[in-house]
Parts: C-alpha cells; sequence; structure tokens
C-alpha cells in the first residue's frame, strides 16, 4: 500500500538540482539518448515481435488432420451417404469438411460413437480456427504498435519519404497478393469441378462460392475419388487464403486509421488545456516524461489507470523516499 502523504506522480528528486528535475530531459539529451539506441524499440515488444507464431497453428493443424484422418478412418462403416472406394481418402475429406465448418452433408456419420466422434472433432476444428484468428489478431494489435513507433521515427530518419512509402504500401501489396491467390484458387476449383466433376460453369462458381465462406449448402460437393483427394487440399489451403485475405484487408483499415491517428497527434496545435492535462505533478510545468505520456494516452497506447498503477509500483520501490529508483531501493523493497 502506498504510504500517507507521499505524492503518487512524478516527484522532484531531492538529491539533484532542482531546475534540471523541473525542467525535465532536455533536447539534447533526448537527441543523444535517440542517437545512441538509433530508435530501435525492444525485440518481441514492438517491430521484433510483428510475426505471430503461425508455424504452432500449422503444426496444431497437422496433427488434427493426422489424428482425425485415422479415426474416421476407423469409423467409416458406421458413416453414411456418398462414399468413394478410397476409406483412407473419404476419412481425410470428412475430416476437413468438419474441421473448415464447410460440411455439405454428402457424408454423414450414422452411428451413436461415430457421431461423437464427430461431434469432438467439430469442436476441435472451430478450437483450431479459433487459434488462428488470436494469433491474427495478436499480429494487428503487434502491428499497429510498430506502426506508432514508425510514424514517429520517421520524423527524424533522413530517407522518411521512401520509408514512409514502403510501408504505406506494404500491407496494401500483401492484400494484393492473397487477393490474387483468391481469384486463382477460385479458378483452379471452378476448373476442376468443370473438367472432372462434369458441373456446369455457373454451378461450379457456387459450388466454390460456397466453400471457401464455409456456407456448405450440400446440393454441390466434390463426390468423385480424384475430386475428394483434390478438395482435401483445396478446402484447406482456399479457407486460409480467405482468411488471410481478410485478415490483410482489415490489417490496411486499420493501418490507416492509426496512421491518420498518429497524424493528428503529431502535428495538432498544443494548447493549455492540453498542458493543464499533462500536468501529472500539478507544478504547472510539463517535463518531457509528462508530455511523452499524455501523447501515448491520446493514442490510446496507455490510460491512465494504468499509470496510476506503475507510479504506485514505483512508490513501493521507492523505499528512501528520494524519488529516484537504486540497487539500494531495490534490495530493500524486495528481500531476497
Amino acid at each position: 500500500m502506498p504510504r500517507p502523504g507521499r505524492a503518487r506522480r512524478f516527484r522532484r528528486c531531492h538529491t539533484a538540482p532542482s531546475h534540471s528535475v523541473e525542467q525535465g530531459p532536455t533536447l539534447q539529451s533526448l537527441q543523444g539518448a535517440s542517437a545512441a539506441s538509433k530508435l530501435v524499440p525492444p525485440k518481441g515488444l514492438l517491430t521484433g515481435g510483428t510475426q505471430p507464431r503461425f508455424w504452432l497453428v500449422g503444426v496444431l493443424l497437422l496433427a488434427y488432420l493426422l489424428a482425425g484422418t485415422a479415426a474416421f478412418y476407423l469409423v467409416m462403416d458406421h458413416m453414411s451417404g456418398d462414399r468413394s472406394a478410397n476409406r483412407a481418402l473419404d476419412a481425410l475429406y470428412f475430416c476437413v469438411v468438419t474441421m473448415t465448418t464447410v460440411g455439405y452433408g454428402d457424408l454423414v456419420p450414422s452411428s451413436d460413437a461415430a457421431k461423437l466422434l464427430a461431434c469432438g472433432f467439430a469442436f476441435a476444428g472451430v478450437g483450431l480456427v479459433g487459434a488462428f484468428l488470436s494469433k491474427a489478431a495478436n499480429y494487428l494489435v503487434e502491428k499497429q504498435e510498430a506502426l506508432v513507433f514508425r510514424t514517429i521515427h520517421l520524423h527524424h530518419a533522413d530517407d522518411c519519404k521512401s520509408l514512409r512509402d514502403m510501408e504505406a504500401n506494404k500491407v496494401l501489396y500483401k492484400l494484393y497478393t492473397s487477393a490474387a491467390l483468391l481469384a486463382m484458387i477460385l479458378a483452379s476449383g471452378m476448373a476442376f469441378l468443370v473438367k472432372v466433376e462434369g458441373m456446369r460453369p455457373v454451378d461450379a462458381f457456387y459450388c466454390v462460392c460456397a466453400t471457401v465462406t464455409t456456407l456448405g449448402y450440400g446440393d454441390r460437393s466434390f463426390t468423385s475419388a480424384a475430386g475428394r483427394a483434390f478438395a482435401a487440399a483445396w478446402i484447406t489451403v482456399s479457407t486460409l487464403v480467405v482468411a488471410l485475405f481478410f485478415l490483410y484487408a482489415a490489417e490496411l483499415g486499420a493501418e490507416r486509421r492509426q496512421k491518420e491517428l498518429a497524424q493528428w497527434v503529431l502535428t495538432r496545435r498544443t494548447t493549455s488545456m492540453d498542458l493543464e492535462a499533462a500536468d501529472l505533478n500539478g507544478d504547472h510545468r510539463v517535463s518531457a516524461a509528462e508530455f511523452a505520456l499524455y501523447k501515448l494516452k491520446e493514442l490510446g497506447k496507455i490510460s491512465q489507470e494504468e499509470i496510476t498503477e506503475f507510479l504506485e509500483e514505483f512508490d513501493v520501490l521507492d523505499v528512501d523516499h528520494s524519488g529516484t529508483l537504486s540497487c539500494h531501493d531495490l534490495a530493500a523493497a524486495q528481500p531476497g
């Protein structure tokens, strides 16, 4: 608990000259620190951690397909519907349409054991999709954090124009690439359905759209052995490509909104009301640290509650009441 009477805001160090503390860090000291660190954020926090562990989802996907294929292979005699001559292929096909929630209905469980097994794998498939979406959400959040850092950093870069253009177009190129892949996926699926399954072009387009959007009406599906072999890979890839397309579309929209917000925060006039709001310790002076915290609050990257928690933690660690932390404070506040 914070000690009564103690200031829980930024405090002046009693052992330091008052003018240097009140004025906060000077522009020269900030520039020197920036040059020393080259404005590189900690790895794994901003730019270093923007690649989510999609490989883990890939490992889980492989394990799901192997376990599902083996399980449905064993209960294939308890499945009804349009079965091909290849038992293992039907098991893999049913596993894929269950995982992706397509559910054509051309192959369904008929016994209680098969139904319970399908229910288990259906929930596991939804969980796997949820894991992918969770990684995608983390990716979006980390990209926004990296964008704020780069937006501020590029104002100090010599080649800021070229770097800005590169950053501005990177997500757009990803969206274009995923859109091209999606078009190729749809075209390949249509071509296969027309040539191998004998569907009319309109029916083939209807089938691929119902598949990639996981609607799976069931009136059109892959029925031949070759078609199901193709579908096992095509459905998995197509649903992932669709998810990536909408992920990059959402990322592009979020990045543009974040850029607009960051640009507004960086360029708008600072008023006396801003200074009053940024003055955390009430001394009618705003230090560089207070100003930076205020800007971070405007960007929505930190809240007043979080700042209060940090200051309360500082208050507990500041054993000698000096307004600064030292190794002696840490040893006294955290014995052992």
